[in-house]
C-alpha cells in the first residue's frame, strides 16, 4: 500500500482534484441558472437551459487545461525546477500526454452534453413561435422585443424560419458547428490506430485546434441565451408578475414589460492566458528551429534503421531526452519526435530512426539510404532541431538500482543512459552518485519480435562488453536480451551454435533468452540482491508491458525496498 501511495498517490490526488473542480463548476453553474433572473428563460427552455450552462463553464476550464500537457518548454523548464526537491512531483510531468488526453475527453463529453440540450433549446424556441396563442406566456415572451430588436429573449425571431436557419446565420451557431466539426476531426484522427499508422493525419489535423480556440472565443458575442436585467427585476417580478403577463405594461399591474439581455462573453478570460503561453512557446521553438544544425555523419544499420550524427551551436542535452526533427526537403510542416540516443559527454548528438512510414522512408532516401555508395556531406538534406525535452529517463541517476527495460526500438533512450553511465565510470566523475549512494548497479532488459532488431544496438552493448572487462568491472551492468518470436529455420540455426562463446544472434557472450522474462522472479531477485533501496523501474514500450512491470512494482515493495516505476511518455 505504501508503495501505491509513492507511486500514484500524487496522480491519484491531481485527478481527484480536476474531477472535484469539474463536479463544483457543473453543480455551482447548474443552479446559478435558477435564480430568478432566468425565470422567464426557463418559462421557454425548461431545465434544458441549465444542462446547456454546467457543462459550457466545465468546458471553459477544461480548454484552459488542454493547452498546457503540450507546452513541451515549460514543462522542462518546471521539471528540472522540481526534481532538486520532490522526484515524486517531477514524474507527475512526465505523464503530460496522459492529462492532455483526458481533459480532451472531458471536452468532448461536456461538448456532447451542451450540444443536446441546445437540441433541445432551439426546438423549444421554435415551439414557443409555432404555438402562436396570446394567451399563452411562451409565446408573449417570444414576441418581446419584435419591432426594435433590442431586447429579444426568443433568437428565433419568426414562425417561418427553422432552427437550421439560425444554426447557420448567427454567430453562435456558426462557431458552434466550427468548433464541434474540430473537435470531432482531432478526437477522432489521434486515436492509436490512426496516429501510429497515418501520422500525418493525426499531425495536421491536430492543428484544426487554432479553429476550435477562435472559435471558442467568439461563441458567445452572439448572446442568444438572455436572462432578465437587473433593472427589470425591480420594474418586473417574474414570481409575481409571470401570472400577470397579459397586463404588462399597464400602470396598475404594477408590472413593466420585461427586459432581456445576454451575458457578455468570458470564456476568452479562461483561454486567455494558456493561449499567451502557447504563443510564446511556439515562437521558442520557431527560433530554435531556425537555428543551424549540421549532420556530421550518417549510419545505415540492418533492419532499415538510420542514425543521424549532428552538431548544433550551444545544444546541451541529458540522457532519455527527445527532440523533434523536420526536414524540410520532405515536408516544411511536419515535425517528428526521436529519443536522442547519444550521451551529454559525446560532442555530437545522434537519433535513430526506424523506417516505419512515408516521412521516415523519405528522409531514408534523401539521406541515401537507397544507395549503394556512401551519400557526400554537401548532398545531405538540411534538418531543424526543436529541443530537447525532458523525459523520465532524466532521473536515472537519482537511484542506486536501476532496471531499464526496452522494446524494439524503444531501447532508444537507454543507449543514452548506459553511454554515459560509463563515461561517468571511467572519468571517475562524482555526478553519478546519488543523495545517498553510487549508483551501484543496472539492470538491463530488452525484448525483441525480430532478430534484425538486435543488429544496430549490439555494437555498442559488444563495446561495453569489452571495456567493462578489460577494467574488470563485469558485474556493474546485468543485461537480458529476448527474442519473443522466431522462426523454425532460426531456431534450428540457434541450436547448432548455441554452445557458441559469443551469441549467434548478438555476437554478445551473453546469451539471448528466448521467450518472454518472468518478471516476478526477476523483481524477487533484485529485491533480495539490494535490500534498503530504491530501484527505479525505467520502460519504454507498449502499455501493456507497463501495465505489468507496474503491477510488478507494487507487488514487490516492502518496507526495505521499493520499486518506483517510471515510462516514457511522449
Amino acid at each position: 500500500m505504501g508503495n501505491f501511495v509513492a507511486n500514484e498517490g500524487l496522480s491519484i490526488f491531481v485527478i481527484l482534484v480536476w474531477l472535484g473542480i469539474n463536479a463544483f463548476l457543473f453543480v455551482h453553474f447548474y443552479m446559478a441558472f435558477l435564480v430568478d433572473r432566468w425565470f422567464y428563460t426557463r418559462v421557454l427552455l425548461g431545465q434544458a437551459l441549465s444542462w446547456a450552462r454546467a457543462p459550457a463553464a466545465c468546458l471553459n476550464f477544461n480548454c484552459m487545461l488542454i493547452l498546457l500537457p503540450v507546452c513541451r518548454n515549460l514543462l522542462s523548464l518546471l521539471r528540472g525546477s522540481i526534481q532538486c526537491c520532490s522526484r515524486t512531483a517531477a514524474r507527475q510531468l512526465d505523464r503530460n500526454l496522459t492529462f492532455h488526453k483526458l481533459v480532451a475527453y472531458m471536452i468532448a463529453f461536456h461538448t456532447a452534453v451542451h450540444i443536446v440540450a441546445h437540441l433541445f433549446n432551439f426546438e423549444f424556441f421554435m415551439n414557443a413561435q409555432l404555438n402562436r396563442n396570446d394567451s399563452h406566456l411562451p409565446f408573449i415572451l417570444s414576441e418581446i422585443g419584435t419591432r426594435d430588436n433590442a431586447s429579444f429573449l426568443n433568437p428565433i425571431r419568426s414562425n417561418e424560419t427553422n432552427p437550421t436557419i439560425v444554426m447557420f446565420t448567427t454567430i453562435a451557431g456558426l462557431t458552434g458547428v466550427a468548433i464541434t466539426l474540430a473537435l470531432i476531426l482531432i478526437i477522432t484522427s489521434s486515436m492509436e490506430v490512426i496516429r501510429r499508422s497515418y501520422f500525418e493525419v493525426f499531425w495536421y489535423t491536430h492543428h484544426l485546434f487554432i479553429i476550435f480556440f477562435i472559435g471558442l472565443v467568439f461563441h458567445g458575442y452572439g448572446r442568444i441565451v438572455r436572462g432578465q436585467t437587473s433593472n427589470s427585476l425591480q420594474t418586473n417580478n417574474p414570481v409575481v408578475c409571470a401570472k400577470r403577463f397579459e397586463d404588462w405594461g399597464k400602470n396598475e399591474s404594477g408590472c413593466a414589460v420585461p427586459v432581456f439581455a445576454g451575458n457578455p462573453p468570458g470564456t476568452w478570460k479562461w483561454v486567455v492566458g494558456p493561449m499567451i503561453l502557447y504563443v510564446c512557446e511556439r515562437i521558442v521553438r520557431i527560433y530554435r528551429s531556425h537555428q543551424k544544425v549540421v549532420i556530421t555523419k550518417v549510419v545505415m544499420h540492418p533492419s532499415k534503421t538510420l542514425e543521424l550524427q549532428m552538431k548544433k551551436k550551444g545544444f546541451k542535452m541529458e540522457v532519455g531526452q527527445y527532440v523533434f526533427i523536420q526536414c524540410p526537403s520532405v515536408s516544411r510542416l511536419e515535425w517528428h519526435p526521436f529519443t536522442l540516443t547519444s550521451a551529454p559527454e559525446e560532442d555530437y548528438f545522434s537519433a535513430h530512426i526506424r523506417i516505419v512510414g512515408d516521412w521516415t522512408q523519405a528522409l531514408y532516401e534523401a539521406c541515401g539510404g537507397d544507395k549503394p555508395e556512401q551519400q557526400e556531406a554537401w548532398k545531405l538534406p538540411k534538418v531543424a532541431i526543436d529541443g530537447p525535452f525532458g523525459t523520465a529517463s532524466e532521473d536515472v541517476f537519482r537511484y542506486e538500482v536501476v532496471m531499464l527495460v526496452g522494446a524494439g526500438i524503444g531501447v532508444t533512450p537507454f543507449a543514452s543512459i548506459l553511454k554515459s553511465v560509463w563515461y561517468k565510470h571511467i572519468q571517475n566523475n562524482q555526478d553519478v552518485f546519488t543523495k545517498k549512494a553510487l549508483l551501484l548497479q543496472i539492470y538491463f532488459y530488452w525484448l525483441c519480435p525480430e532478430t534484425q532488431a538486435f543488429e544496430w544496438f549490439a555494437d555498442l552493448l559488444q563495446s561495453l562488453e569489452r571495456q567493462m572487462a578489460d577494467k574488470d568491472m563485469a558485474d556493474f551492468l546485468s543485461y537480458n536480451i529476448y527474442l519473443t518470436r522466431w522462426k523454425e529455420t532460426e531456431a534450428a540455426h540457434f541450436r547448432v551454435h548455441h554452445e557458441a562463446e559469443n551469441d549467434p544472434i548478438t555476437g554478445l557472450k551473453q546469451k539471448t533468452l528466448y521467450g518472454k522474462p518472468n518478471w516476478d522472479n526477476e523483481f524477487t531477485n533484485i529485491a533480495s540482491k539490494h535490500p534498503r533501496s530504491k530501484v527505479g523501474v525505467f520502460l519504454c514500450g507498449p502499455p501493456q508491458l507497463g501495465k505489468s512491470l507496474e503491477k510488478q512494482c507494487l507487488s514487490h515493495s516492502e518496507a526495505d525496498v521499493k520499486f518506483i516505476f517510471n515510462k516514457e511518455n511522449f
